[in-house]
């Protein structure tokens, strides 16, 4: 029989039932892989029910730096007979399925292509523990033992995970080092350890943290200035508050006096929330809100107002799979059209999109900046893996000298110098950008009456068609100032001259980037893209235009992203091929691969990218 070899590469997926504590333990052995200083990328796919479905951990180790989903399970730890067979069909041939023995496993569930590790879990704990609730967690402790012993984790970096986990609580350190030890000598007993598949130390994190894009996304409201969460919850943007006030209790607590120096506040739903964070940003407060799809569909009508008035203030949006309530706890990019073009009428809304921790705490710190520069609503773009899930990211840094850009606020002595009348929507030098004032600047100076309805250069509401033309003219200006200001797309070449190239975004980064190396060591080449935010900036029009085919990848079924490039830079739609995940489950890096050589593969008259023959693509959904 085939058997899987790997050092520090390989994948193990834990096969559990939710509510039953195993997140805890599963999240204890990928910190230890990470300790140990291999990289490693964790991705916790949960049911939407408090407890008793199916729910699974995946973790990818890989030296090389391969973070993304792979695609494909070298190890699963079954301790679910609900997923029983669909967990054993996922194996790899060649790989490992550990499972819990203390009752025989059916013929029916036998695969003559994979290892079979039985332990009894069920069996030792009704031997260690009389209490019910500790047999249910030393179960999922008892086998991250055995992995220990069969991948070759180091054990003292498991002790002391546990004595950082239970620091305070030392009670409870031994009974878990105690589980550890039962797997772990039950594994040295019965099995050749380590397995062909093991890890072994190395020095390849660097200066890089294990976080999650919610926690960073909170961290950068803080260090951008904000002051004001207003919120509903709804997963999976609910840490994203929590988070924001978990940190504010330590560092927005005014020294002198001991007062907090923020608010958050629980709306009663998603409108109210969006319309308090508007009414901050009019007032002045750097104001944002988090929520998912659904609440988007609900936030509409307040984001029109705030883009036709032209008050600043900040979104997140967690996405998750929709339509309606779809399914809540997978992810998916499934809100970009519903963002970029949220309420009616000619709209249209900055995006922001992170592919890592890092890149959300700095674009949250950013979308203040540009609210408040371009006065209008700016809307970070996460999705449920990224926010939800631990990533490897770089250092969450912030510089002393970095200043707030709070753009073209008049203060009381700019009012005072006017020699013209205040304009609230002049255009006062070409970019399309008005000056504002905030209320009580001066008592007499910069007033104006903030509406949604159509209204001439001074505010006063007027429904002339000359007047409304001209207003949403500037309004266009303003549009292409903002191509300027956002995070420019990043441009990665291949190294052999190709006319094809891939585009992608947020989450897909990962997986896209292995992908490509994949395909590269099969002769077929493309540039890649990774488009940063909305709108669009030169760089991404420019590499449209310069290759023959782009194929456009994205977690959604419609090629929402391609749809909008189309839409906005009137870009062919033959040249813009789709290659579309939208299962919930985080893209993977073979998933692209397959995708694109199966589209290139389609015509047999082909033209030479780089040293292979590619066939002519057809668009098209795979």
């Amino acid at each position: 029989m085939k058997t899987i070899s790997a050092l520090n590469d390989f994948v193990v997926r834990f096969a559990n039932v939710n509510g039953t504590g195993s997140a805890s333990a599963n999240n204890l052995f990928a910190k230890a892989i990470f300790r140990m200083g291999i990289p490693v990328s964790p991705k916790n796919i949960f049911p939407s029910n408090i407890q008793g479905l199916p729910t699974w951990y995946e973790v990818r180790i890989s030296e090389s730096g391969y973070t993304g989903r792979r695609g494909g399970v070298d190890m699963v730890v079954c301790v679910n007979p609900q997923s029983l067979p669909e967990d054993i069909a996922s194996v790899e041939p060649g790989g490992f399925f550990l499972y819990d023995n203390s009752k025989p496993l059916h013929d029916e569930h036998h695969r003559d292509d994979i290892h079979y590790l039985g332990i009894p879990l069920t069996s030792i704990c009704l031997r260690e523990y009389t209490d019910p609730r500790q047999r249910l967690l030393f179960k999922n402790v008892i086998y991250v033992g055995a992995l220990a012993a069969l991948l070759d984790i180091e054990f003292p970096v498991l002790t002391g995970l546990i004595e950082d986990q239970f620091k305070g609580k030392e009670k409870l350190q031994a009974p878990n080092v105690h589980a550890l030890e039962l797997g772990y000598s039950y594994a040295r007993e019965h099995f050749d350890c380590p397995l062909p598949i093991r890890v072994e130390r190395r020095d390849s994190i660097g200066e890089r943290i294990l976080v999650d894009g919610n926690t960073a996304t909170g961290l950068g409201a803080i260090y951008g200035g904000a002051t004001l969460a207003a919120w509903y919850p709804i997963t999976p943007s609910t840490s994203v508050v929590e988070a924001f006030e978990k940190y504010c209790n330590r560092l927005r607590i005014d020294p002198g006096t001991g007062k907090k120096n923020f608010a958050v506040v629980q709306a009663e739903d998603e409108l109210s929330a969006m319309g308090m964070a508007i009414g901050g940003g009019w007032n002045g407060a750097r104001a944002f809100t988090a929520t998912s799809g659904p609440g988007i569909s609900l936030m509409s009508e307040f984001l029109g107002l705030a883009y036709f008035a032209e008050v600043p203030a900040v979104l997140v949006d967690v996405q998750r799979a929709g339509p309606s309530t779809g399914m809540p706890t997978r992810t998916q990019q499934s809100d970009i059209l519903a963002c970029a073009y949220a309420s009616h009428g000619d709209t249209r809304h900055p995006l922001l999109i992170p592919s890592s921790p890092q890149e959300c705490f700095e674009f949250m710190a950013q979308a203040f900046d540009l609210a408040e520069q371009l006065q209008t609503p700016v809307i970070l773009l996460s999705d449920l893996d990224l926010g939800m899930n631990d990533h490897l990211s770089e250092p969450l840094q912030w510089h002393e000298g970095r200043k707030f850009r709070r753009g073209k606020v008049l203060d009381h002595d700019q009012l005072e110098a006017l020699e013209e009348p205040f304009g609230r929507y002049l255009d006062v030098d070409g970019d399309g950008i008005p000056q504002r004032t905030l209320p009580g600047t001066h008592p007499t100076r910069g007033a104006f009456f903030t509406r949604g309805t159509s209204r001439d250069e001074y505010a006063r509401y007027t429904e002339k068609s000359d007047a409304y033309v001209k207003n949403m003219d500037r309004l266009t200006r303003k549009w292409q100032t903002a191509r300027t200001m956002v995070p420019a797309s990043r441009l990665q070449e291949s190294a052999v001259a190709t006319s094809l190239g891939v585009l992608f975004f947020g989450t897909s980064r990962e997986s896209t980037l292995e992908a490509v190396d994949q395909l590269a060591a099969e002769n077929i080449y493309l540039d890649c893209l990774q488009l940063m935010a909305f709108p669009f900036d030169d760089i991404a029009e420019r590499f449209i235009e310069s290759h023959s085919i782009v194929f456009v990848v994205e977690q959604n079924r419609d090629g929402q992203m391609r749809s909008l490039i189309m839409n906005e830079l009137n870009a062919a739609p033959e040249k813009l091929v789709p290659v579309l995940n939208y299962d919930g489950y985080p893209i993977t890096a073979r998933f692209v691969a397959d995708a694109i050589a199966v589209k290139l593969s389609r015509e047999p008259q082909g033209e030479t990218v780089g040293k292979k023959v590619v066939g002519k693509v057809v668009g098209g959904a795979l």
